[in-house]
């Protein structure tokens, strides 16, 4: 996903700054339209799943404290361990997201 958001935005960029030659502002922004929606709605399943992990790993730290079972620190790490990889994707679909917004307003304008 993270390679497909990138090359997608790249592309759109190249097309607003003139690199590549647009023949169709209409069907661009059509198309940039439809490619929102679905990074919107990869981006609303990574924040679900991202959530997820993180109130898992709260809970089992807390569990922890409360009932000092140490061996749940094996799974709170684990938990850790897959929750950072997954807040640095979100961090990547949110702020790609934010920017074809304004890829979407620029593509207005050439209409």
């Amino acid at each position: 996903m993270k390679k497909r958001i990138l090359e997608y935005t790249k592309r759109i960029d190249s097309c607003l700054s003139g690199e590549t030659e647009v023949s169709d502002w209409k069907a661009l922004l059509e198309e940039h339209l439809v490619q929102i929606g679905f990074f919107q709605h990869e981006r609303l399943i990574h924040l679900l799943v991202t959530l997820v992990f993180g109130i898992l790993t709260v809970a089992t730290v807390i569990v922890v404290a409360l009932t000092g079972y140490i061996k749940l620190l094996v799974l709170a790490g684990g938990l850790l361990i897959l929750l950072i990889p997954y807040i640095m994707h979100y961090y990547l679909l949110e702020n790609e997201v934010q920017k074809m917004y304004g890829q979407y307003d620029e593509i207005l304008k050439k209409l």
